[in-house]
């Protein structure tokens, strides 16, 4: 009898190993469009028209907005990366914090963040640290990055000892903040300390919230957590609005989502929804936002009607 031989292992990637795709692999169009103005989207209300925004003289001082939502995996980096983007197209500059121990966001604009010496982690904890120390720029003119690694899950333990422990992340903001018109803050998939200190600092929460049962069932708690952060923390927050992502308007079970969404929310529903696409996946191994890597795609067309729709409110 022979003796079976091991398989061969196979090797995962290393995470320094550079993911970005050849150019020649660029998109162009997906063949996909998104709602015109005053025709019925998912929402089920006619697309209410918002005008091409007026452009800016001067910048600052920036709106700051959560980006926010305790659970994972329903969009929340890949609105920030591309709302900001979008944010510039309409002459906007704007600063992305990446408030996540993941590092998602930094990964996603092409940034490896186990060989940041310096990220966040350093201005908050570290008083010889400034926040121009560490802001870096990106592939996009006008949008600047704060990145984040592994080390920021250590704040989170060290920050309980300190004094005014949730305004940490608004006294980091505040050297910069006349040099913006927003600053987009990409929070944890989590509702402690660091996600407080973003609503402490917010003036507004943007929720992206995927179009499936249980990511409908989460929000009231998280909109409940906004609520104490306002009365004990922030009385200038609110919630700017709501962004139904990884909306399929195949399938029965995100239509039905989406209308008990706008049922409850109403009218703080967006009416730009997001559609699966797997472009958005290619984006993220491309390290650049679909407005570049795919700008005649229905994700771009749609991150620059969100973005008309955040600049309107």
């Amino acid at each position: 009898m022979s003796t079976p031989q091991p398989r061969e292992q196979r090797r995962l990637p290393d995470a320094a190993v550079d993911l970005t795709l050849a150019p020649h692999s660029r998109p162009d169009d997906d063949g996909l469009d998104v709602v015109a103005d005053g025709e019925i989207g998912p929402t089920g209300r006619a697309r209410r028209h918002v005008p091409e925004p007026a452009t800016v003289g001067a910048h600052g001082p920036a709106t700051v907005l959560a980006v926010c939502n305790q659970k994972g995996g329903v969009g929340k980096t890949t609105s920030t990366i591309n709302l900001g983007a979008a944010l510039t197209e309409y002459g906007r500059r704007v600063l992305l914090v990446d408030f996540d121990p993941q590092g998602a966001l930094s990964v996603g604009l092409g940034i490896q963040p186990h060989k940041l010496e310096r990220t966040i982690y350093n201005v908050l904890m570290e008083r010889t640290v400034g926040i121009e120390d560490v802001v870096m720029g990106t592939c996009v003119p006008d949008m600047d990055l704060l990145p984040s690694n592994i080390d920021l899950s250590a704040a989170e333990v060290q920050l309980v000892s300190e004094v005014g422990r949730e305004h940490t992340l608004v006294r980091t903001l505040r050297p910069v903040i006349d040099r913006y018109d927003y600053v987009l803050v990409d929070c944890q998939p989590s509702l402690g300390l660091l996600t407080v200190n973003a609503l402490a600092a917010a003036d507004g929460v943007l929720i992206p919230l995927e179009c499936e049962f249980f990511s409908l069932r989460g929000v009231a708690l998280l909109i409940d957590t906004i609520e104490k952060v306002k009365e004990r923390l922030n009385p200038k927050l609110s919630i700017t609005g709501i962004l139904a992502t990884m909306y399929d308007p195949r399938t029965l079970h995100s239509r039905e989502v989406m209308t008990r969404v706008v049922e409850a929310f109403g009218e703080v529903v967006f009416d730009t929804v997001i559609n699966r696409t797997v472009r958005f996946p290619e984006t993220t191994v491309a390290g650049e936002p679909i407005t570049t890597w795919a700008p005649r795609s229905s994700g771009a067309k749609a991150y620059r009607a969100l973005a008309r729709e955040v600049i309107a409110r």
